[in-house]
């Protein structure tokens, strides 16, 4: 079987010796958008996903929504279709995704396209490991879920039978979400398009991939933006060459919007705006997801092909960066929502006996008040194989004891990092030993 394994690999692989590899990898990374600057070497590189080591295609998924899938088929649940949004609300609810993460986005970038425009845009809704798209006038409600193996597993729900509704696993999605923008892997897309006045976009002017690293000036081409963010300039709600020229005159002539009821008809949507921390959020852990999907991957694809996990220091430094927000953009003015998401995100904890949170927003000049991922307490990183969790918790426990003193790290202040560490001695419980000691 190893074998067999090591022959599929090489045919996606050409000349793989590891330094070969390495090499390969670096040139690529050397034709990236200097605007996107990788997170390893290596990482715009397409990993052998459909190939015998993952096996991407015939894998059973066991994410929420294949949970789900499998307790509809059964007949063990029911979804209940509301008059005006469909099996949206029950979707929602059956799935523990609150309606207040709603982000609106007007950008002609999915399946639908044809639907969405800044008079009609797509709705999307989150928790820590699913996405759901929903477009007023559309049968199909799009979803993406996180799985511990697979990475990003996509479904189609057909409203045309409320009754009966049929949710089914679409691999077709991976056409546009396994590519060289989301790290190479079945992933998620937080992007940023600079639209004409009916949403369209100029697909070969490039795009712009976004998460907590990247400036806010670039941030939201496409999107509906509401929430308080003082004099930060970002280009939410700006549609067509006008509004953009426009922003240059006025910088953030559109920012600071607290509805968007003179952009479009919100009572369609179950939530009035697209709050400003519920996409800050969104952009930190989609781009994680695909890196722990990525992590995931190298580490049985090393296995197999090596049998040891010796090369990997880099792509875990990497991803212990991210995790830890080292490179993260600060927060140039205070920001502030316009739903309740940010209490209800807060809520969900855990917390140690001094009441603290990996949850805990600060939004004054960051994202999150301790800065570490919650997403280490999420399925994907909890079951990723147990040799890259120990090269990350190693890597990890050298920086938050103080161990690295690297620049790299330097964002990461001693209070932070011996705040982690506390919180997560009393909350992670998969921690090795030299952690305690």
């Amino acid at each position: 079987m190893r074998n067999l394994q090591r022959e599929a690999l090489l045919k996606r692989l050409k000349r793989i010796s590891h330094h070969g590899l390495l090499l390969c990898l670096g040139l690529l990374a050397l034709t990236l958008p200097a605007a996107e600057p990788v997170d390893f070497q290596g990482s715009a590189q397409m990993t052998p996903f459909d190939e015998e080591i993952i096996d991407y295609p015939h894998v059973r998924a066991t994410d929420p929504v294949a949970v789900l899938k499998r307790k509809l088929d059964y007949e063990e649940i029911k979804l209940k279709a509301d008059e005006k949004f469909g099996l949206l609300p029950s979707l929602l609810k059956e799935l523990k995704i609150p309606q207040s993460s709603q982000m609106l986005v007007f950008s002609k970038t999915s399946l639908q396209r044809h639907l969405i425009g800044p008079k009609n845009p797509r709705a999307l809704f989150f928790n820590d490991d699913v996405y759901v798209g929903y477009i007023p006038g559309s049968q199909i409600i799009e979803i993406a879920s996180s799985d511990s193996k697979l990475g990003a597993v996509f479904y189609t729900l057909d409203q045309t039978d409320p009754v009966n509704p049929r949710l089914r696993r679409d691999n077709q999605c991976l056409e546009c979400h396994a590519s060289t923008r989301n790290m190479g892997v079945p992933g998620h897309l937080a992007r940023s398009f600079i639209p004409d006045e009916e949403g369209k976009v100029d697909m070969f002017s490039g795009s712009m991939m976004v998460n907590h690293k990247t400036p806010f000036e670039k941030r939201w081409s496409g999107w509906y933006v509401t929430g308080e963010s003082g004099k930060m300039v970002h280009n939410g709600n700006l549609m067509g060459e006008a509004a953009f020229k426009k922003q240059e005159a006025e910088p953030g002539y559109l920012s600071n919007q607290k509805e968007l009821k003179h952009f479009f008809d919100t009572a369609k949507y179950p939530q009035g705006g697209s709050d400003i921390v519920a996409l800050m959020t969104f952009e930190h852990q989609a781009h994680l997801h695909n890196f722990i999907t990525r992590l995931n991957y190298e580490t049985r694809i090393h296995l197999t092909m090596y049998q040891h996990t010796r090369h990997l220091h880099q792509i875990v430094d990497g991803f212990v960066r991210y995790l830890l927000f080292a490179d993260e953009v600060p927060l140039p003015n205070p920001v502030k929502g316009t739903s309740s998401f940010a209490e209800e995100f807060q809520q969900l904890g855990p917390r140690d006996s001094k009441g603290r949170s990996l949850r805990d927003l600060d939004l004054q000049t960051r994202l999150l008040k301790y800065p570490c991922s919650y997403l280490i307490y999420s399925d994907p990183f909890t079951q990723m194989p147990p040799e890259a969790k120990e090269l990350v918790y190693r890597r990890l426990h050298e920086v938050l004891t103080g161990k690295e003193t690297g620049e790299a790290y330097a964002r990461v202040t001693k209070e932070s990092r011996q705040a982690i560490r506390e919180i997560l001695l009393e909350t992670k419980k998969d921690l090795p030993a030299y952690w305690r000691e």
